[in-house]
């Protein structure tokens, strides 16, 4: 269950604790059992996603100006779900956190369900979907997700999202104490 007995640490002291996780930078990391979070370039490549047992895309960069090339049509084996987000701190990421992460819980749901989150670089945008899903559906306070996914991918959500996901904290653990309260 949540623990949260104080409000979620500023962002200074985010960003200070996703600048203390420095590791090698991949193409993609499994950062949960089944949930992949990485890059354009493992995005693209068919053959890797196949040898991965990838069953769901969640892009999170979907038609946005840093994706040059054409929409990879992945088949019909793998369900694609697409979000244009901006990497950028005044971007309004947070009506998507909810069906990203009901995507997300979908797909691990689903029987041998594995699914690739990613954005261009798997480090912002694609990140803070993940994290999100980690706050919803796995009970993670945003610091305790930030701990977990680090500790596999080196990630760098922007301030904005940052402070979105703040916010998600606050409203999830208004509505526990909301349900304990009924």
């Amino acid at each position: 269950m949540r623990k949260l007995c104080r409000d979620p640490p500023p962002v200074c002291e985010l960003e200070a604790l996703l600048e203390s996780y420095k590791g090698d930078t991949h193409h993609v990391d499994q950062v949960f059992p089944n949930l992949f979070l990485g890059d354009v370039i493992i995005a693209n490549d068919k053959k890797k996603l196949k040898k991965m047992a990838i069953t769901h895309v969640l892009n999170a960069a979907h038609a946005s100006w840093e994706c040059t090339g054409e929409n990879v049509d992945y088949g019909p084996d793998i369900h694609y779900y697409g979000i244009t987000a901006e990497d950028c701190p005044e971007f309004n990421i947070s009506v998507y956190l909810r069906p990203a992460a009901q995507f997300i819980h979908k797909a691990l749901t689903t029987p041998n369900g594995r699914i690739l989150v990613h954005c261009v670089l798997g480090k912002s945008r694609s990140a803070t979907l993940v994290l999100a899903y980690l706050m919803i559906y796995q009970n993670f306070t945003l610091e305790n997700a930030i701990h977990h996914v680090s500790q596999y991918r080196c990630i760098a959500p922007n301030r904005g999202f940052l402070l979105q996901l703040q916010q998600l904290e606050l409203e999830l653990h208004y509505s526990l104490w909301r349900c304990l309260l009924l």
